[in-house]
């Protein structure tokens, strides 16, 4: 991935940050010309038609063109009726209608990573609950073409789908500028904890993608996109910064969609839902996140056991005065550091974009000196949270 890296730099901080260098990287302008199978250029992104996705000459070409595109273009991509089947998209948004039905009469309101709970209507883990509500509509409107070649392209074979819905209702407000999974969800100091080539990594681990399930007038709030800022290396810890998001307010594109097109971009695109100023538009997408294969561990491995086996140890030593340093080694050695995938249902973040990890667990219950048997059930209930 052509990340414009900071010279010298195995780490990244907030002093990395650097506006004039940030400006340089987006003021470019996408040339339609180098994107052969493209059918238009809107706002400096590639705009692409569903039919010539579905037979080109050269498949190869194809998909390496959607890669340059990702990687060194613009970032992000639109096709114009990537969902040509509307009646699929109809059922697949009555099970979407619902499931958000079922949700409010059971008192539920999911979390949002940026909208207060109950601001707008969001269910989480939508893949899941979708299959099991309606197979027939799932699979009718999964079958989809544009979305495989789109994410084989981008991840290769064996890529995991997520999906959540997000309806933002009339006169529901917009996100801030930010970046997203894996780093994009994390604090400036724990992603700062991870070294530069981790931040060129993490992009190429993740596709995020949005389905239009009804037509998107600018009013209604379609995300906001700032193309070529998936390009800026220390970006992970620059979209939170004033200046970053000043200048993001000053140089977004936003397109509309019509029900059926799809946007897809590379995860590290500085990007925001935009504000419905509509009387009557209930925005409805559902936004896809797209993984790696290889965003996982070779081994299965109970956490949870050995982090319960080693916590006399830690209590122990941390008693005799063992040092921060080997408390931290042998925690991240015994439980899950990361915090996800989880059930953001039943495990919503807290103080942040996240939930608590294991290790998070663990360290506090080190710090606190608690029982084993109430980290054994603190654990215990974190797992259960994480479960679908």
């Amino acid at each position: 991935m052509s990340v414009v890296s900071v010279p010298g730099r195995a780490w990244l901080s907030e002093q990395d940050c650097d506006l004039d260098a940030f400006r340089a990287l987006t003021d470019r302008t996408t040339r339609l010309t180098d994107y052969p199978h493209a059918a238009s250029v809107a706002e400096n992104v590639l705009v692409y038609e569903v039919e010539r996705l579905r037979a080109p000459e050269d498949p190869g070409a194809l998909r390496a063109e959607l890669v340059r595109a990702f990687a060194e273009g613009p970032g992000i991509v639109v096709v114009k009726g990537a969902w040509p089947d509307l009646p699929a998209v109809d059922r697949l948004t009555a099970v979407f209608e619902a499931l958000i039905a079922e949700q409010r009469a059971s008192g539920a309101t999911a979390g949002d990573h940026f909208a207060k709970p109950g601001a707008n209507d969001r269910v989480w883990n939508a893949l899941e609950k979708a299959a099991r509500y309606d197979a027939e509509a799932f699979a009718d409107y999964y079958a989809n073409d544009v979305l495989a070649l789109v994410c084989s392209a981008w991840l290769g074979p064996g890529y995991q789908v997520t999906s959540q819905v997000n309806v933002v209702n009339p006169g529901g407000a917009g996100q801030s500028p930010h970046r997203d999974y894996h780093l994009g969800f994390l604090s400036d100091a724990a992603a700062a904890a991870y070294p530069a080539h981790v931040h060129r990594l993490s992009p190429v681990l993740t596709l995020q993608g949005a389905v239009a399930h009804c037509d998107m007038p600018v009013a209604s709030g379609p995300t906001l996109y700032l193309p070529y800022s998936q390009l800026y290396e220390p970006g992970y810890l620059a979209w939170r910064l004033p200046e970053f998001r000043a200048y993001f307010e000053r140089h977004h594109v936003q397109l509309p969609l019509a029900k059926g097109d799809a946007a897809f971009f590379n995860p590290a695109l500085f990007h925001a839902a935009g504000t419905n100023r509509t009387a009557d538009v209930r925005r409805t997408a559902n936004l896809l996140q797209v993984s790696s294969a290889f965003g996982r561990a070779m081994e299965t491995v109970d956490r949870e056991a050995v982090a319960n086996a080693v916590f006399p140890v830690l209590l122990r030593r941390a008693a005799e005065g063992a040092d921060e340093r080997w408390l931290e080694n042998v925690i991240a050695a015994s439980a899950e550091g990361y915090p996800f995938p989880t059930n953001l249902d039943s495990d919503p973040p807290v103080d942040g974009l996240a939930p608590p990890s294991q290790a998070d667990v663990l360290r506090r219950a080190v710090r606190e000196a608690w029982d084993p048997e109430r980290l054994r059930a603190e654990l215990r209930a974190g797992a259960e949270r994480r479960k679908s």
